[in-house]
């Protein structure tokens, strides 16, 4: 790869998914320019302490819906990795910022004649479809119906949908080269130090939160979204859509296997039943050469990783 195509910007560099593309591309020789709110904040302190970070690793102050501000810090790069997504739950929260910052990523990308663009999307832009048939496993062809989910009121899933209709229709409009990607709920161990969204999920059953729904759920683990992130930028033949999930478990079955690795914490107890059944097919991303950890691991190095950060007491396992 040539030196002018070793500079890459990551949007939303300090959040839990970013972190570990910031750290694999930093690993990597990539020089890496990072939008955050605010470089002198201590939650993105730990990007500073990522290995190569002091020589490779370059924060500007951004906000999606900053055009200039992501502008400047696009200048000179090769490509973009437009991780950054609004979380709030309120509609006017969401589906604005989502378009907007899409918008405004996607035109400094188009002006700085950035080569290639991987936009982070999520299953949410996937699944919510009535029609599709419930035996089989959902792949890239398959789309949010987006009126359904207006009517339930899924303001994320209906924001994601939204903003990744719209990046194709601006690669259609503009001719911009652009790959995205549909993770599931992500887990895994965190470099940052305030819990995100996905990862809440996860700590909630070992602190006893109940009822739990019993319902079906896709994971991918945090390190292998960013792998799969990377090798999409880095394939030249990587194109379209890709699901990007690894494990389905029921929660119970779930609930089930922690208990068997960490035997001390408190667990839900009873289980709703729940008409959640989402399965996903990744054969699209597996055969770019896509791979990914086990189920069992993804779980050890989470739990160990809440443990490290203090989240949760050190487990203590029970005496025979």
């Amino acid at each position: 790869m040539k030196e002018d195509e070793k500079r890459i910007c990551v949007t939303g560099a300090g959040g839990f998914v970013a972190s570990w593309v910031v750290n694999f591309l930093l690993s990597r020789g990539y020089l890496v320019h990072g939008t955050v709110r605010n470089p002198c904040d201590e939650k993105i302190s730990h990007l500073k302490g990522l290995k190569n970070a002091e020589e490779n690793l370059r924060l500007f102050k951004a906000d999606l819906l900053d055009y200039d501000a992501l502008r400047a810090a696009i200048t000179g790069c090769s490509g973009v990795l437009h991780v950054a997504c609004p979380v709030p739950s309120k509609k006017v929260e969401l589906i604005e910022p989502a378009l907007t910052g899409t918008r405004n990523v996607l035109n400094a990308c188009l002006k700085e004649n950035v080569k290639k663009v991987v936009v982070v999307s999520s299953i949410g832009a996937v699944v919510i479809d009535p029609s599709w048939p419930r035996d089989q496993p959902m792949d890239e062809s398959c789309w949010t119906d987006l009126e359904f989910c207006k009517s339930i009121e899924e303001w994320y899933c209906a924001a994601k949908t939204m903003a990744e209709t719209e990046a194709w229709e601006y690669a259609k409009r503009t001719g911009l080269k652009i790959t995205m990607i549909c993770p599931s709920i992500v887990i895994g161990p965190m470099l940052q130090q305030t819990v995100n969204a996905s990862s809440l999920y996860l700590l909630n059953f070992l602190k006893g939160l109940e009822p739990a729904d019993n319902g079906l759920r896709p994971f991918v683990d945090v390190r292998d979204l960013a792998e799969a992130i990377l090798l999409l930028y880095e394939k030249q033949d990587a194109e379209g859509r890709y699901i990007c999930s690894s494990h389905e478990i029921r929660t119970q079955d779930l609930v089930e296997m922690l208990k068997s690795m960490f035997p001390s914490y408190r667990y839900p107890n009873s289980y709703r039943e729940a008409s959640t059944e989402v399965r996903l097919c990744s054969e699209k991303l597996q055969r770019l050469g896509w791979k990914y950890r086990p189920f069992e691991e993804i779980i050890a190095d989470s739990v160990h990783n809440y443990e490290e950060a203090g989240l949760i007491p050190r487990d203590r396992k029970i005496p025979d």
